[in-house]
């Protein structure tokens, strides 16, 4: 970039600002150095030993890198040597140098129990939980991003004879499920191939449900996952589940008590995964006023989503064993408390479900008994019923204590969600993290990790923020400041186990679209395998609140070594076109 000058009218009065030119940091120019011995070009080889001993890339990586780079410059100067500023530009290409690697590399053969799984809450919703239409767009954008979660609410329409995905108890306006049944199919796998798992929250009665059932035969056909009559109850992994459809909802009320009176209802489809769940704060009435100016919540022992009873009707006896055959993980309701429910070895396969407040509660009480009930079982935990603008709780708690399904509205954003797409940029962006090791392990007197203990620093990170480019790309020249060029700093949020939790801060660039900080930040961590770095660029302002600038959020365990490029995302997620910015990272 060449430097020139900005013009700003402020007053009746032009005011020139010089624009910076963008060139290699100093330590990009002695990394060079190094590696051509002093030399102004720099060949094949010295770049290749540059991606391997400095940037910490793999043999085969880095022969790829470098076949990569020629071929981006060939075309331009038909040679095959590199100079300073080739050298600078390839640094800066996100796709050939970013910060965690594109490519599925975690084991994916252990059971679904082993993993962090993306997970979707009102899958449908286009905005708020009160009065926002529903609709197959939201879902289609989350099996996009790697979501493999879809959540369904399913209500009888006004008829009574058809089916309607909708919030319950609110002004949601309906979507039908059939087609939020064909756009996951048509979008499950465009992402991931590993299994997309459907949690239908069931309100229907019995008839309704036989049309459940012949709608996802019809539409899944063998993409769906029936458990086989005598298989194992072990879950199954990603890997054995690539490209399947699974779904997952309580069994019918009436085959429940067909199973608890010793009837000789249709037996249950393979495994036994008969999850428990437990609903805990969550919604028994609301009223509304003006549409939305009022939304009273009571809590109860009631869920709105999964513990409703049917309505009324007369016993299809034919339509409940149909619906159960169909379902691959079965949910239920824990009966006779948290702890009870908590205890691994009682049955077969469990699923526990529980609202933000229950965890918080759990995990403060007994929060090793979670740990031991998630090295067997799967727990999923929702966000509680007043966040009715579709805002997240952070997910930190939940994962800590091995949730694996930390069920987030996509379609909000903020702080916690950004922590989710951080989470889940990891292994590939497939939507399926494996846990780390000491989640899943037992010492030899039987106990687990306990998330209360402070542990000594395993590892630390340092992280060295060079500059920042592409706002002035992405943005209008008077977006951040009407007068001048932005003031622009960047925070560092290191987030995870309470004491690995810590913020740093770079100091303000003034009137300048191209900052320079050259600021290095020391992170001491615990846990590195929880932690998540967050990155915010703001743009001060004495007067107002400082301006957004761009954020993400990157999983630490996944971090590449060496300088790399940052991309940047708006508020919702969504990647900036051209706004970067340039680090460096070392563990020691």
């Amino acid at each position: 970039m060449k430097a020139g000058y900005d013009s700003y009218r402020m007053f009746g009065f032009n005011r020139n600002f010089k624009i910076t030119e963008r060139k290699p940091p100093p330590d990009v120019v002695d990394f060079f150095s190094l590696c051509t011995n002093g030399e102004s070009q720099m060949s094949p080889n010295q770049f290749r030993r540059f991606l391997i001993e400095f940037q910490g890339e793999s043999g085969d990586d880095a022969q790829r890198q470098m076949e990569q780079a020629l071929h981006l410059f060939r075309p331009n100067f038909n040679r095959c040597f590199f100079t300073l500023d080739e050298f600078f530009t390839f640094l800066f290409l996100d796709d050939l140098n970013g910060p965690i690697t594109s490519q599925v590399h975690h084991d994916m053969t252990a059971p679904l129990q082993h993993y962090f799984i993306y997970t979707g809450h009102n899958s449908y919703l286009t905005g708020n939980q009160l009065n926002s239409d529903c609709s197959v767009v939201p879902i289609i954008t989350a099996l996009q991003r790697g979501v493999r979660v879809i959540e369904l609410d399913l209500w009888p329409n006004s008829a009574k004879d058809g089916i309607h995905v909708l919030h319950g108890r609110t002004l949601t306006t309906p979507v039908t499920l059939y087609k939020c049944l064909k756009s996951i199919k048509e979008h499950a796998f465009v992402n991931s191939p590993y299994p997309v798992i459907i949690t239908l929250e069931d309100h229907l009665t019995r008839n309704l449900q036989a049309k459940v059932a012949g709608m996802v035969t019809e539409i899944f056909g063998d993409m769906l996952y029936c458990p086989k009559v005598g298989g194992s109850d072990e879950f199954l992994s990603p890997e054995a589940l690539k490209h399947r459809v699974i779904l997952s909802t309580k069994q019918p009320k009436e085959y429940l008590e067909s199973k608890q009176m010793g009837g000789e209802s249709s037996p249950i489809v393979g495994r036994d995964l008969f999850e428990v769940e437990l609903f805990v704060g969550e919604d028994a009435s609301s009223s509304f006023k003006d549409g939305t100016a009022t939304y009273e919540r009571i809590n109860s022992n009631q869920d709105d989503d999964e513990d409703e009873d049917v309505e009324n009707e007369k016993p299809d006896q034919k339509a409940a064993p149909v619906y159960n055959q169909l379902i691959g993980i079965h949910s239920g309701k824990a009966k006779n408390g948290l702890r009870k429910a908590l205890v691994v070895g009682l049955g077969k396969g469990k699923r526990l479900s529980l609202s933000e407040q229950a965890l918080e509660r759990a995990a403060s009480l007994y929060g090793t008994n979670i740990i031991r009930f998630t090295q067997k079982n799967i727990l999923r935990v929702f966000p509680k019923g007043s966040r009715v603008t579709s805002t997240n709780f952070r997910p930190l708690t939940a994962w800590m204590h091995g949730a694996q399904m930390v069920a987030s509205n996509m379609q909000g954003y903020g702080r916690s969600l950004w922590m989710m797409h951080g989470m889940f940029r990891s292994n590939g962006g497939c939507g399926y993290v494996k846990k780390p090791d000491f989640l899943m392990s037992r010492g030899p007197n039987n106990e687990v990790f306990d998330p209360k203990t402070t542990l000594p620093v395993k590892k630390t990170l340092r992280v060295k923020v060079y500059m920042g480019d592409g706002w002035r790309i992405d943005f209008s020249r008077t977006h951040f400041d009407a007068y001048s060029p932005p003031d622009f700093y960047t925070k560092l949020y290191m987030v995870g186990v309470p004491a690995d939790v810590t913020k740093k801060k770079t100091r303000v660039i003034e009137d300048d679209w191209m900052p320079i900080w050259d600021e290095e930040f020391t992170f001491p961590l615990r846990v590195p395998e929880l932690a998540l770095l967050k990155i915010v660029v703001r743009e001060h302002d004495t007067s107002e609140k400082d301006a957004f600038g761009g954020q993400t959020c990157l999983p630490v365990s996944e971090l590449k070594t060496g300088i790399r490029t940052i991309s940047l995302h708006n508020k919702k997620g969504e990647k900036l076109a051209s706004v970067k910015l340039l680090l460096r990272f070392v563990f020691e």
